[in-house]
């Protein structure tokens, strides 16, 4: 039986008592201090300072063996350096005993000839070290990663929906975010975590052969090495709370990005592509200051350890040559002990290069485990199942007394005391207003979220008894937004039965036929075994909703939950399609949510809702008896359409709508998609008739009231440039959208066209002088326009091309400076690889002379020193400078060349919008490495070697040259180990990307995954994508560290030579020993530090590829159709298409429009119909220029007839509004989102108050708790109505001179419709061109011309009762009658 009774008691969320006998609110998933304390994307916003611990979060038990080994073989490398400084301990020893007449030259030769022999061993031993060191460790990285990933993927897919919609900005968001900080954790405890193992075991070996030899000097020497690492942990700890605001920042700038290229035709429609930069900006120009805070502590910690470094030499010489001669102490002795403490030096130097890559993969890590840690904490999918698995389903629903909040509006019922009966096997209709809590009903029956208050039953058993994925395998729920994957029609289609792997091709073409979509299969190129796009993009709305019921018929269910699934549809195709399903749910329960109520029968029982509440209940025959009734008025709504209510006859209606250029810009005005409404805003004033002329778009007689309460905080203040931090100079934007209280910005100066012209000027570009400077550059720079997997990686000397041009003038001084500071650097290597030979040399003079020798030398070594740690300072933090300058640019730049593609650019692969926000923001800071790390580093390398050889051929020059006999073996080996890296780490990234994207898509359309439970299927997808990623990475590290471990030992080969020769010299009497132990000092000093530069070859390589993949983006050709207009139109009069022909890019071989011919006059209304697939969205996007017609023109003015292609598209779109048949709202305020895209000064709160009354939803958005302050989250809390109609108050909002509404009633009731409808005849009347593209007669008969468009073609066109006498295509269309 039916449940009758109503709810009649009203209760505030909270109070209730829920089903399980506690606090309704109690069952939401409760905020906790640190809940609360959460970013948007899951990370705390203040996480103190992560730990070494935070690195390992991710290992397991079976990491554990990788682990161990890749530990022991970085200990037993670290031994290699200390044993190498004992032999050249030895080494020093024999030379100055031989220049002491303390040995003969056969002696010399032959005790250096065994010291040589071991340096040979212990070079062959370190490529076997170094090279197992190098896999291991890059192995234990890809394990992690992995790990992360598929922990990561596994805790996402154990969160409910409810975690989703707490995500402030969506999860699209919080994707591209975990996946740069999987890459940063992987980054750092690969190779850097084991050569800070390496180095930290080659310190204290070292300091261990210091010790033995001489206890007492190395403590001299080691003196103020505690001192130092309090300061430099110090420093450290100073380090967090920048790396911590700079990941916020890159959080809010990928947030930007996703948001911008996501809703890309709402921006270019919207002309908001300057916006957009700006917020984007804005974001990196904070990311820029947290990051060079780091910088300038990283560079002094650097500075310091050099500083402390050679300066502690100083003291170590004094008393090192007190120990000579009385205390016993060997002059060996002490120069082994010199050599070991250099050489802990050195090798501790070598672990700060690496730090700040250790610290930010720590932070990463720390983050992750929030993210997790949140996730495991908050309520799982599994908390939700029951036990219960029925074994079979009849399909009785009774839903009683139910409440329920969403949890991002816990103060406004949904359902409010509600009681369904939906009993099996019978058709029942639920239908109301938009807003009325039609759609949570599926929302609940599909489990994704939980009632505050009642209970629902299944067959007599309550919901949350039952195992979710049993009540989802019951239940099919087609929605109006039908999510499709990036698969074929067959595989969209198959996906909906369990079974889909054994699914024939002969049951989707049966679904298929039931959907009517065998004709649209039969047009397209590759049939069923077309892709459908990311989120099915390639389809139209209808097409999109046909595969989904497709898709329902062939999963065919207990329980057939359709949610104005037809919305998109035409009538003919929503009756047969409708009239097909009663047949097919015949004795099946079926619950058909609408607000169309010529789809409920006479004989179909219906609920009608109103504010989550049932107001009525019963047949249709009944309910249509009940005159005072709200189904009642639905039905008077829907068949006696008429003007709205409200007298506007007072309204001058003459004008057209017209944007005031002579009034100044106001200060008070706000900005789009900044939540804030100005203070004083809120003191409405309408102007009068004798101010100006009155817009239909400003009804001077609404009188809206909106609550003080609701007044927001003032708009930010106007930047117009990218303000960074000393040593870079501000990156310049053309300008920022808002600046009421500035000169307004060149880019949007009105064109004086015209006295009524509201034309701008927005340039495609946003960057000026940076990209003039850039464009000098286009012919020189040549970047793939594919991944770099399948060409050859970018040479390094076309990336570095870009960072002349690209820096400002300051940022040229600060890489000038930095290059010098670095050719200071590098200088003072040999400088004192000179003076601590001078110092050994002291050891075999006469003691008279020697202690004012050694006074002398330690005195040149503390300047050198003081000089040196200077020098290192401002080479790194300048270069570092640079680095964030060139690549902010070059982001700047990319975003800028991404937003102006064509709309197609977007549809291929390699575009897609994980891989673009990932480039913008992984990409970007790995790139910044090559020119803050790197580039000094091999700038130093080569400065030092050409010193040190140069200053060598002086002093020795035999020897030199017998070491640069060896230049092409070092060479061989570098720059094989540079290519296979580079090669393998651009395959790498690739499947990694790969993985990205299919994380992306399951998590982007969870609801779709969770609802034809779909997990299992994405679970092995992405679990084949993150192995085939590992096997990658594997398979790299095996074959770089073969070349790895040969660079490292070479070194030592060419060393051993070096000594061997250098004693043939010695013995032979051709030079002096002071001579030769110059000329070994020089090449040993340069050749160790060059030999530094290697290490990082890998990360090189990894910046390179990342940096090509950047680069392609800020290269990309401005070669788009939307670049060639120039003509700034003030007026747009008669609108002709000419002989069109399209095809979509993507589908070049299937014709969408075929030489479609129509004339659309100004100040009338032209409805465009037809069957869905057939081509009229297609005109809405070629009117806008989001493509260009494959043959034929669009012409627009009375009397010259220009062609769009000729008229500035900006230009163009500022005249044209469009509500798109799927509304676009962004993360940010509905004052924001009604007012996006407005340049400032245009507009006035008022005026976007009257285009929210204009589209009937002033009175909602005025109901909210923060009214128009009440931020929309990603997905939106609002219903698809309720979206809708802002969307439509956008449009309304921008004052256009050519009003599209594509389906832009689609998902209004009838009231909410009928509201609309009057608005677009006022508008009409002020002269405005209303183009509409539907399929709803309402708005047909609104219509003045009616346009009927079939398979591309116009085949009718006329009014609503022509047409229909003539009982053609638009009589079938509107099913042969009213």
């Amino acid at each position: 039986m039916r449940m009758t009774k109503l709810a009649e008691e009203v209760e505030s969320p909270g109070e209730r008592v829920g089903y399980w006998g506690r606090p309704a609110k109690a069952t939401k998933m409760e905020e906790t201090g640190e809940e609360r304390g959460m970013l948007g994307d899951g990370e705390p916003k203040h996480q103190g300072r992560a730990g070494w611990y935070s690195l390992f979060i991710f290992t397991t038990k079976r990491h554990h063996i990788t682990l161990f080994f890749a530990t022991a073989f970085s200990i037993l490398s670290g031994i290699v350096m200390p044993a190498v400084a004992i032999i050249l301990g030895r080494i020093f020893d024999d030379f100055t005993r031989f220049g002491a007449h303390q040995l003969n030259r056969y002696e010399l030769v032959s005790r250096v000839t065994t010291s040589c022999l071991g340096l040979v061993g212990i070079g062959s031993a370190s490529w076997l070290l170094n090279s197992a060191f190098y896999l291991l460790w890059m192995v234990f990285g890809e394990l992690q990663a992995k790990a992360v990933r598929d922990k990561l993927f596994e805790g996402l897919l154990s969160r409910d929906i409810e975690w989703y919609d707490k995500r402030k900005d969506g999860v699209g968001a919080l994707i591209p975010r975990c996946q740069t900080q999987i890459r940063e954790l992987q980054s750092a405890i690969s190779q850097p975590f084991g050569f800070v193992v390496q180095c930290m075991t080659s310190t204290l070996v070292a300091l261990g052969v210091a010790f033995y030899f001489s206890w007492s000097l190395t403590l001299v020497i080691l003196a103020a090495v505690p001192f130092t690492a309090i300061l430099l942990a110090f420093i450290s700890s100073k380090m967090q709370p920048s790396i911590d605001a700079q990941k916020e920042s890159l959080a809010e700038a990928s947030r930007t990005v996703n948001g911008a290229i996501s809703s890309i035709e709402t921006v270019k429609a919207c002309n908001g592509q300057q916006f957009e930069m700006w917020l984007f900006s804005s974001a990196i120009g904070e990311a820029a200051k947290s990051y060079l805070t780091q910088a300038r502590l990283n560079s002094l910690q650097i500075g310091l350890v050099v500083l402390v470094t050679l300066s502690m030499f100083v003291q170590g010489f004094w008393y090192g040559s007190t120990l000579l001669g009385p205390r016993g102490v060997t002059a060996g002795q002490i120069m082994t002990t010199f050599w070991a403490c250099m050489a802990a030096t050195q090798s501790f130097e070598q672990i700060l290069p690496h730090m700040i890559v250790i610290e930010k993969g720590k932070a990463a890590g720390a983050a992750l485990k929030a993210v997790i840690f949140k996730m495991e904490r908050g309520r799982k999918v599994v908390d939700m199942r029951g036990n219960q698995v029925p074994k079979t389903c009849t399909g009785d629903i009774d839903i009683r007394n139910v409440s329920f909040a969403y949890p991002t509006r816990p103060g406004q019922w949904a359902l409010n005391q509600a009681s369904f009966f939906f009993p099996a096997g019978e058709t029942t209709c639920v239908v109301g207003r938009s807003g009325s809590g039609k759609s949570t009903l599926g929302n609940l029956l599909l489990r994704y979220y939980e009632p505050n208050s009642g209970e629902i039953l299944i067959d007599g058993h309550p919901i949350q008894t039952l195992d979710s994925n049993w009540v989802r395998n019951a239940i099919t729920l087609v929605q109006q937004q039908s999510v499709l994957f990036n698969e074929t029609i067959f595989r969209n289609i198959a996906l909906g039965r369990r079974d889909h792997e054994g699914i024939g091709m002969e049951e989707v073409k049966k679904a298929c036929e039931f959907a009517l979509l065998q004709e649209t299969i039969n047009d397209m190129p590759n049939g069923v075994n077309t892709l459908t796009g990311v989120g099915g993009n390639a389809m139209s709305g209808g097409q999109r909703q046909r595969i989904a019921i497709a898709r329902a018929r062939l999963r065919d269910t207990p329980i057939l939950i359709l949610d104005e699934s037809t919305s998109a549809l035409d009538q003919l195709s929503r009756s047969l399609i409708m009239d097909a399903v009663r047949e097919w749910r015949r004795g099946k329960t079926t619950i058909i949510i609408t607000h169309d109520v010529s789809q409920v029968l006479e004989s179909d029982f219906l609920y009608v809702m109103d504010s989550g509440k049932i107001v009525q209940e019963g047949y249709r025959r009944a309910l249509e008896n009940e005159p005072g009734g709200l189904f009642c008025s639905f039905v008077r709504a829907e068949s006696h359409p008429s003007n709205l209510s409200p007298d506007h006859s007072q309204t001058d209606l003459s004008s057209m709508v017209t944007v005031q250029q002579s009034q100044p810009p106001t200060p008070s005005t706000p900005h789009p998609r900044n939540s804030g409404i100005s203070q004083d805003s809120l003191d409405i004033q309408l102007p009068t008739r004798s101010q100006h002329i009155l817009s239909v778009f400003a009804n001077p007689t609404a009188g809206l009231q909106v609550p003080k309460e609701f007044s927001p905080p003032p708009p930010p203040p106007p930047v117009l440039r990218l303000s960074l931090p000393r040593g870079m100079e501000s990156i310049e934007l053309t300008g920022k959208p808002t600046m009421a209280n500035r000169h307004r910005p060149r880019a949007f100066e009105r064109k004086p066209s015209s006295a009524t012209s509201n034309t701008y000027s927005t340039p495609t570009s946003p960057i000026s002088t940076t990209s003039s400077r850039m464009a000098n550059w286009k012919g020189k720079l040549e970047f793939t326009r594919q991944t770099p997997s399948k060409q050859r990686p970018v040479p390094l000397k076309k990336i570095f091309a870009t960072l002349w041009p690209t820096l400002p003038w300051k940022g040229r001084l600060n890489l000038i400076l930095g290059f010098l500071s670095a050719l200071v650097h590098a200088s003072a290597t040999p400088v004192f690889g000179f003076c601590f030979a001078k110092l050994l040399s002291t050891f075999y003079l006469q003691t008279a002379g020697r202690s004012q020798e050694a006074k002398k030398w330690s005195l040149a070594v503390l300047a050198t020193a003081i000089t040196d740690a200077t020098a290192s300072y401002f080479m790194h933090y300048l270069l570092e400078a640079c680095g964030q300058s060139w690549v902010d640019s070059l982001r700047l730049k990319a975003l800028s060349r991404i937003l102006s593609q064509p709309r197609s650019w977007f549809d291929e692969p390699k575009n897609a919008l994980s891989l673009l926000a990932e480039s913008l923001d992984r990409n970007a800071e790995e790139m910044r490495n090559l020119i803050g790390r790197f580039a000094g580093l091999v700038f130093v390398a080569a400065t030092m070697v050409t010193i040190g050889i140069t200053w060598s051929v002086a002093v020795c020059w035999k020897l030199t040259i017998v070491g640069l006999t060896t230049a092409p073996f070092l060479y061989a080996i570098t720059r094989g180990f540079e290519h296979i890296s580079g090669k393998w780490e651009g395959r790498s990234n690739d499947k990694a990307e790969i993985a990205c994207a299919i994380f992306a898509e399951t998590f982007e359309n969870v609801r779709t995954v969770r609802a034809l439970t779909l997990e299992g299927y994405f679970r092995k997808k992405y679990a084949r994508a993150t192995q085939e990623a590992f096997k990658v990475g594997v398979r790299r590290a095996a074959y770089s560290g073969v070349f790895f471990g040969l660079t490292d030992s070479g070194i030592q080969f060419v060393t051993a030579l070096i000594f061997y020769y250098g004693a043939i010299l010695a013995a032979s009497g051709q030079f002096q020993v002071g001579d030769i132990l110059t000329a070994f000092s020089l090449l040993i000093f340069s050749m160790s530090n060059a030999n530094v530069v290697i290490t990082f070859i890998p990360q090189i390589s990894s910046s390179r590829d990342t940096a090509a993949r950047l680069l392609r983006l800020a290269y990309l050709p401005l070669t788009s159709h939307e670049q060639y207009g120039h003509k700034h139109t003030p007026a747009v009069g008669t609108l002709t298409f000419n002989n069109i022909s399209f095809s979509y890019p993507s589908r070049p071989s299937y014709p969408v429009l075929r030489n479609f011919n129509f004339t659309i006059q100004p100040g009338t209304c032209t409805a465009i119909v037809g069957a869905s697939g057939s081509g009229k969205s297609t005109l809405t996007a070629l009117l806008l220029r989001l493509y260009d017609p494959t043959s034929g023109s669009i012409t627009i003015g009375d009397e010259e007839n220009t062609p769009l292609t000729q008229i500035y598209t900006p230009t163009l779109r500022s005249h044209i509004a469009i509500v798109s048949q799927t509304p676009t709202l962004f993360p940010t305020s509905i004052f924001a989102n009604i007012a996006y895209g407005l340049p400032e000064g245009t507009y006035t709160a008022s005026d976007i108050y009257h285009a929210a009354q204009l589209a009937g939803i002033h009175e909602f958005i005025t109901t909210l708790p923060s009214a128009y302050h009440t931020q929309l989250s990603s997905p939106s809390p609002l219903s698809g109505g309720q979206a809708q109609r802002i969307a439509i108050a956008r449009a309304f909002a921008r004052k256009p001179k050519i009003l599209v509404m594509d389906e832009a009633t689609s998902c209004l009731d009838a009231e909410s419709a009928e509201v609309v409808r009057g608005a677009v005849r006022r508008i009409v009347e002020a002269g405005v061109a209303v183009i509409l593209v539907t399929h709803e007669k309402a708005m047909m008969r609104i219509a003045e011309r009616i346009c009927v468009v079939h398979r591309g073609r116009v085949v009718e066109e006329g009014g609503w009762d022509e047409l229909l006498g003539k009982g053609g295509e638009f009589w079938r269309l509107v099913g042969g009658k009213e």
